[in-house]
Order: structure tokens, then C-alpha cells, then sequence
């Protein structure tokens, strides 16, 4: 069930797209993603940092690229999510000394510090793959590339979480193991 709240923004974006075009997509998008905040809302009494920043940019990118008809704000929001994403844990784990991974899923995963570092440092290193690869692809190609690239890219989170999970899999300590 939370896996459809949440993808079922991004697919009513590629469904109006394919429909009707980017700007009837943007507009979709934006209600299904107010929607799905107040869903999740409902459901957990809060929203993550992570699903707060996703709103906020895309309705503020989507206004931009419906106000000022202009594809390209739309097509760039992931690009500045994954680099804030990357930013963010970056200032956190190197200027402020605080692994954000391990605060955040530390009460669900015991691990040693060293495992939580380098996956904090795997992350980081993900977010500036995802954001350079989405900015590559908006600034060179066609918005037809760029969403077929958004629909087919969905392979790197999942090929990425999952060696994730074969990579902490040995480092759990033996209550976490079934």
C-alpha cells in the first residue's frame, strides 16, 4: 500500500503527459503530490524532511514551469533535490560531525559506525549520480528523452537499494536477523 502513495504522483504525471503534454503532467503532478503529503500526513501524523522538501519543490518548480510556460523548471527540480539531498548529508556528516542515515534508521538497524559512514558516504555519492546524470539529460535532450529517462531511470534507485541491502546484510546484528 505505501509503495503506491508513493509513486502514484509520478505515474499520474507520466499518464497526463503522455495524454495531453508537460504542462497538463506538471499540474497533475502538483495536485497528486498535495494529495499524497496530506495522505501520508494522515496516515503517520507528520511528514519526513525528505517528503517536505519533495513538495515544496514541486510546486515551486511546477508554478514556475506553468506560470511562466517553460518546461525546463519542471525537468530540473529532481536535479536540485538529488544535490540538495547530496548537500545536506554532505554538511551534516563532514561539517557537523552527525550521520543523518544512522539518526534517522539507527533505532531500526544496528550497525557499527564504520558500516554507517560509508553508507552515508554510498548516499551522498548517489544523489550527485542522480542529480548530474537528470541534469544531463534535461539540458541535451528532448523532454520525450527526458521523461522516458525519468520512467526508465527508476532502475538506479532500486539496483542502488539493493545493494544496499546486500551490503549491510552481514553487518546486522544477530536481533535483526530473521
Amino acid at each position: 500500500m505505501r509503495f503506491l502513495i508513493d509513486f502514484f504522483p509520478i505515474l499520474l504525471f507520466f499518464g497526463a503527459y503522455k495524454l495531453h503534454d508537460i504542462y497538463v503532467g506538471t499540474a497533475v503532478l502538483m495536485a497528486a503530490t498535495v494529495l499524497q503529503s496530506g495522505i501520508i500526513y494522515a496516515i503517520d501524523r507528520k511528514l519526513q524532511t525528505m517528503q517536505k522538501a519533495t513538495l515544496v519543490l514541486v510546486l515551486v518548480f511546477g508554478a514556475l514551469t506553468l506560470g511562466l510556460h517553460d518546461e525546463r523548471f519542471i525537468k530540473w527540480k529532481p536535479t536540485v533535490l538529488y544535490a540538495g539531498m547530496a548537500l545536506g548529508l554532505a554538511a551534516a556528516l563532514w561539517g557537523w560531525k552527525k550521520n543523518v542515515l544512522q539518526l534517522l534508521l539507527g533505532s531500526q538497524l544496528r550497525l557499527p559506525a564504520a558500516v554507517w559512514g560509508r553508507l552515508t558516504v554510498a548516499w551522498i555519492l548517489y544523489f550527485i549520480f542522480m542529480a548530474a546524470s537528470n541534469a544531463y539529460v534535461a539540458a541535451y535532450y528532448s523532454t520525450e528523452a527526458w521523461m522516458d529517462f525519468k520512467l526508465w531511470g527508476y532502475a538506479f534507485p532500486v539496483l542502488f537499494l539493493i545493494g544496499q541491502g546486500l551490503y549491510v546484510a552481514p553487518h546486522l546484528k544477530d536481533e535483526h536477523r530473521p
